[in-house]
C-alpha cells in the first residue's frame, strides 16, 4: 500500500482482488488485506482541524464559499452527466480535500456491483455511515480504463458512480443528496503506462463539505 498525503489529501493505492484469485491462499489473504478498510477510509476523508496556524485569508474564504454554492448547485440534480465545465471544477476542488481512491474491482464493461466489489463498498459504506463522516456531502468520480472510445467510457463511468452511491443509499440510508456523483470516463488514467490496467477502473471520493 502507497500513501500520499498532501494538503489533507490522502492516496490509498490497492492491489486488485481479481488477481489475487490466481496467487495461493496465504498470499490471496494479504493481498485482500491492502485493501482500505473503514477505517483508513475514515481517515482519509475527516478534513484537518482548523488551527490557529492554519487560518484562512480572506481569499480562501471568498473561494471555499464559491466552491461550497457550487457543490450545493450539485447535490440535487436529476441529471448523470454534468458539463465539461462542471466536471474540471469538481476535480479542481478535489486537489484541495480529503480523498481516497478506491480500486472498486468492476467488472470489465461493467457497472455492476458483483461480488468482487462488495468488500469495498461495504467498506465505503460503514465509513460514510460513521459518526465521524455522517451528514457530510461526499464526490463520487467514476474512472474507467483506456480500452473503447471517449463516449462510451464517460458514460460507464457516470454508471458506475451511480451504483457506487445506490448501493449507498440504500443499503446504508445515505442522503441522496449527499453524494455528488460524476464521471471522468478515460481522461484521468491512475496508470498512464499502462492504459488498460485493471487500477484505472476505479471510483474517487472526496469529501466536498462539511456538516
Amino acid at each position: 500500500m502507497s500513501v500520499n498525503r498532501k494538503g489533507g489529501k490522502l492516496s490509498l493505492a490497492c492491489v486488485f482482488l481479481a488477481a489475487a484469485l490466481a496467487l495461493p491462499a496465504g498470499i490471496e489473504r494479504a493481498v485482500a488485506a491492502e485493501q482500505p478498510s473503514a477505517e483508513q477510509i475514515i481517515k482519509a476523508l475527516k478534513s484537518p482541524r482548523l488551527t490557529r496556524s492554519l487560518t484562512t485569508s480572506p481569499a480562501d474564504a471568498a473561494r471555499a464559499a464559491d466552491d461550497a454554492r457550487f457543490v450545493n448547485s450539485l447535490r440535487n440534480r436529476t441529471t448523470r452527466s454534468l458539463t465539461t465545465v462542471e466536471r474540471d471544477k469538481i476535480a479542481t476542488i478535489a486537489k484541495d480535500r480529503p480523498s481516497i481512491d478506491l480500486e472498486i474491482n468492476f467488472d470489465f464493461n461493467s457497472a455492476s456491483i458483483g461480488s468482487k466489489a462488495l468488500p469495498q463498498v461495504t467498506a465505503l459504506g460503514d465509513a460514510l455511515s460513521s459518526s465521524d463522516l455522517k451528514g457530510r456531502t461526499f464526490v463520487v468520480a467514476g474512472h474507467t480504463d483506456a480500452k473503447g472510445g471517449e463516449s462510451y467510457n464517460q458514460v460507464l463511468s457516470e454508471r458506475r458512480a451511480e451504483a457506487v452511491k445506490r448501493f449507498l443509499r440504500e443499503k446504508y440510508g445515505i442522503e441522496a443528496s449527499n453524494l455528488v456523483t460524476v464521471g471522468y470516463g478515460k481522461s484521468q488514467l491512475k496508470s498512464p503506462t499502462d492504459p488498460l490496467a485493471d487500477e484505472n477502473r476505479r471510483v474517487q471520493v472526496v469529501n466536498v463539505a462539511d456538516k
